[in-house]
């Protein structure tokens, strides 16, 4: 069987191939963290774009730590397959509108070039939630994260996120270049303003002045993104090498469904996004409020509640008759914070949350949903339990959605396998699990009053009190029947 390639393509199923030759069209896209969502969602919007109105916007995608993509990805001419899967069936595509990956390690100039280049216009990431070193309370560069306190002492030799997007705008001001717009497509709340104030406060610690012309001259639109993309695995390559007929080292799969809703301020044109299904609005923030606390706010009960319960795949948590209640609970307690949306049902669409979750034929590990989960729960969790708190709501399926958390920290199953958290603030929480000994109201009351954590307004009162009951439920009895229990 054939690798696939640019050469290959004429052997392809109808209807498989990209709808233009990728070699037509040059790259006016740098991605920074070309991972499985990124190809499942930005790629394959941008793919549908340029088969509708063409332009040179394909994609240079950069892995910043690993070099395995880049090297699947090269004898491929940067061909893909994507196989969308859901209960009607399964259908393969092949994405040709990534040009190539960099792998970024330890070669920034193989990045930085790319980024001084006038024909990238966008820059887009995702990077996820950890890896940009941003004090959210700013939002400004944290100085404590690993990448930003070695790029603050090496600006020109970048390895970080925002060292690298101030670096590459440094060399576009200085040969007197256009500079690109930055488009961030993580699940950071107003994502856009959070990454300009962490590009901002990098610039400042080292050039006053390029810190000003980025604040006059760059664009930060924010975005929200929505596909449910699980890793691939061997599984993966076998299906497409069976849908397509050519063997594929870098295929993927993810749901039918996708979303992508954008704030229209580019300042050299972009794609027709639209073409794809993205929607273009003035504020994505209502759309990404709804997002984080519905979908992601879900994810990240069903993680933590069916990881420990045995639940290996989000789907198997849904079968779950106690804990497909619990997650539907979520979704609409989460929806009553939220105020309402022009041309959305929030029921319908917390209807729909429900059928993607159980969607037989994506198996997403709740293990890769609940890493980083202090990244996560504050926009997730604690965001709406403040709103819930100030309109006299509920605050139970975020105490429940805490403390899950807060048992899944523990950091071992409950037939004593240990398992890694795989969270940025591992030590720390590590630490508190230790001090806790065991109580359940020492943990929760630890584990929220971790710095920067939990806003001001959730601690000391109900929402505390109610997580540390069930937390200590789900000690006593598993966490198996603490979830019946509350969904009863």
């Amino acid at each position: 069987m054939n690798r696939l390639s640019r050469s290959a393509l004429a052997q392809l199923p109808q209807g498989v191939a990209p709808g233009y030759d990728p070699a037509a069209h040059g790259v006016g896209i740098l991605h920074l963290g070309a991972g499985a969502f990124h190809r499942a969602h930005q790629a394959a919007i941008t793919d549908t774009a340029l088969a509708a109105s063409g332009g040179d916007w394909r994609i240079a995608g950069v892995s910043l730590r690993s070099a395995d993509l880049a090297k699947a990805l090269a004898p491929q001419d940067g061909l893909f397959t994507l196989i969308e899967r859901g209960a009607e069936g399964d259908r393969a595509r092949v994405i040709g509108a990534i040009d190539r990956v960099i792998a970024a390690r330890g070669a920034p100039e193989a990045v930085l070039g790319p980024m001084a280049d006038p024909a990238i216009r966008i820059v887009t990431l995702t990077v996820t939630e950890k890896a940009y070193g941003i004090d959210r309370s700013g939002p400004d560069a944290d100085p404590a994260h690993p990448d930003v306190a070695a790029d603050l002492d090496s600006p020109t030799a970048p390895r970080g996120v925002l060292g690298l997007l101030v670096e590459g705008l440094r060399r576009r001001r200085a040969a007197g270049h256009v500079p690109f717009t930055v488009l961030c497509c993580d699940n950071l709340p107003e994502n856009g303003a959070m990454l300009r104030g962490g590009v901002l406060g990098f610039a400042r610690r080292i050039d006053p002045g390029l810190a000003d012309w980025i604040a006059a001259e760059v664009a930060f639109p924010s975005s929200m993104v929505d596909r449910i993309t699980p890793a691939a695995t061997d599984a993966t390559l076998t299906l497409a090498a069976r849908l397509t007929g050519v063997e594929d080292a870098a295929a993927i799969e993810t749901e039918p469904f996708c979303q992508w809703v954008i704030e229209d301020r580019f300042a050299q044109g972009r794609p027709d996004w639209a073409a794809g299904g993205a929607i273009f609005v003035d504020d994505v923030a209502p759309y990404e409020r709804m997002k984080l606390r519905m979908l992601n706010g879900a994810h990240s009960l069903i993680a933590y509640a069916g990881f420990i319960a045995g639940h290996a795949l989000v789907r198997g948590a849904m079968a779950d008759p106690a804990l497909s209640v619990l997650a539907r609970r979520h979704i609409a307690a989460a929806a009553a914070t939220l105020d309402p949306l022009p041309g959305i049902d929030l029921d319908a669409y917390g209807d729909e949350l429900a059928a993607r979750f159980a969607n037989p034929a994506i198996a997403h590990e709740t293990y890769q949903i609940a890493m980083d989960g202090s990244q996560k729960l504050p926009q997730r969790i604690f965001a709406p339990a403040c709103d819930a708190q100030r309109a006299g709501q509920d605050l139970r399926p975020f105490a429940f959605a805490t403390a899950a958390w807060a048992r899944y920290c523990m950091g071992r199953c409950e037939a004593g396998a240990h398992y890694a958290l795989r969270d940025p603030r591992e030590a720390e929480i590590a630490a508190v699990v230790e001090a806790a000994g065991g109580d359940a109201q020492a943990l929760v009351v630890g584990l929220l009053r971790l710095p920067g954590l939990t806003p001001e307004a959730l601690l000391g009162g109900t929402f505390e009190a109610q997580a540390a009951r069930i937390l200590r439920d789900m000690l006593a009895r598993g966490m198996v029947a603490a979830i019946a229990g509350e969904a009863v």
